[in-house]
């Protein structure tokens, strides 16, 4: 294996694709916001928390996913939200992540009785993300060229499944007015209205709202039945990327790119396996899967690989070195290295490449083709010539960082 310090891995520029900002709070941070907004929680300790919620090992996604349900209540208040994604940037700038894209279902926060609409949600994440890429872009450091600026962007998540209650007070509502209609059809009605809302506040607003996705329970939710929403998106100039592949088989990948124009996939684990697919029409399953996977490969559409997580939603990958990014290497695939949760998964960006450079064989040069992909694959918020001579200037900058830790290009 190419072993890299983790001095080499923190300094190197880095970037992260897939990023919750509900599985992403500081725990004092939590702790605080729970304690002034009255938010009940099994513990107000970093290590009660520790303990019970927020884990280093989980038995399944729902023990996963558990502790969602307290830092979504405690982002249902605008001033926590600012809050929170300002400290996220903080937190990634200090371990060299020059460009992040957030995500988050803005529907889970909405409570129009307490001010928080899709308008406001998106105005106080704005003011987090702007102020802490101000304060970065004018230090010293960058100013004189030394290390390259700091940019963001913010996806904005449907959920594939939500219910009558329990979900968020916008959730609740919206169930209320379609009581006459279907769980499918409140379900992608609420989508059309997140992804035309999102198109008009960046349009009209100038927030950077750079692409939708779709999270949430993709076993029985696959992204063919939300196609129109995708196609809204898609006719109005906005990135798309999907959770696909991460609790269900090859047909929600491929689904995602031929139905929903995914530029990007989240997760794609079960690109591979054989085992996963159950639609009936596939009587050839080994061509199948080569078929998607040369498809995807060539596109050059890009994996969000999120390794830790992987492990702690899906138990039975059991040793990292079973984990399919062995193959999408070998295949040469398009690839970008993310966290998914900090906090849910206590990582870092910097884990993430140590954990992949520690137990899989990746050359340097195949190691820079991820790192340039985190940022040539963005969806960053300005125009393609602009974003092209960042990327080149970052990129310029991991030579440098390489050159100072001895690592030969």
């Amino acid at each position: 294996m190419n072993k890299y310090t983790e001095a080499f891995l923190k300094e190197m520029p880095k970037s992260d694709l897939h990023l919750h900002l509900d599985g992403s709070l500081r725990i004092p941070t939590l702790i605080e916001m729970a304690k002034s907004n009255n938010i009940k929680m099994p513990s107000y300790t970093e290590e009660g928390l520790r303990d019970q919620v927020f884990k280093s090992s989980y038995a399944n996604l729902g023990e996963y996913l558990h502790g969602f349900q307290y830092t979504c209540a405690a982002l249902r208040d605008l001033e926590n939200i600012e809050r929170a994604c300002y400290e996220l940037a903080i937190d990634n700038q200090k371990e060299n992540v020059n460009y992040i894209e957030v995500r988050f279902a803005p529907q889970l926060m909405m409570d129009a009785s307490a001010g928080l609409t899709m308008e406001t949600v998106m105005e106080a994440a704005y003011k987090g993300f702007e102020k802490a890429k101000k304060e970065y872009n004018n230090s010293t450091e960058v100013k004189n060229g030394s290390k390259p600026e700091f940019h963001y962007g913010i996806i904005s998540c449907a959920m594939r499944k939500f219910g009558p209650k329990g979900y968020s007070p916008y959730y609740t509502n919206f169930y209320k007015m379609m009581e006459f209609s279907k769980e499918m059809e409140v379900i992608r009605e609420a989508a059309l209205q997140m992804v035309k809302a999102a198109v008009k506040i960046r349009d009209e607003k100038g927030i950077p709202i750079v692409s939708i996705d779709l999270a949430g329970q993709e076993d029985g939710y696959p992204p063919g039945k939300f196609k129109d929403i995708y196609a809204y998106a898609h006719k109005n100039f906005m990135h798309k990327t999907v959770h696909a592949g991460e609790a269900y088989g090859a047909e929600s990948i491929f689904q995602a790119i031929t139905e929903c124009y995914a530029d990007r996939i989240g997760h794609g684990y079960y690109l591979f396996d054989e085992g996963k697919i159950t639609d009936e029409k596939v009587t050839d399953k080994k061509k199948y899967l080569s078929d998607l996977i040369t498809f995807v490969a060539d596109k050059r559409t890009t994996i969000e690989v999120c390794l830790t997580s992987n492990l702690q939603t899906n138990p039975g990958i059991g040793d990292i070195k079973n984990h399919n990014f062995k193959h999408m290497l070998a295949n040469r695939m398009s690839l970008t290295l993310c966290t998914d949760n900090r906090l849910v998964s206590n990582t870092n960006v910097t884990q993430e490449f140590k954990l992949a450079v520690d137990n899989f064989d990746i050359p340097v040069k195949h190691l820079k083709d991820i790192v340039a992909y985190g940022f040539k694959k963005s969806f960053y918020p300005g125009e393609y010539i602009e974003k092209r001579n960042w990327a080149k200037n970052v990129m310029k900058h991991f030579d440098e960082v390489a050159k100072k830790h001895d690592v030969a290009i």
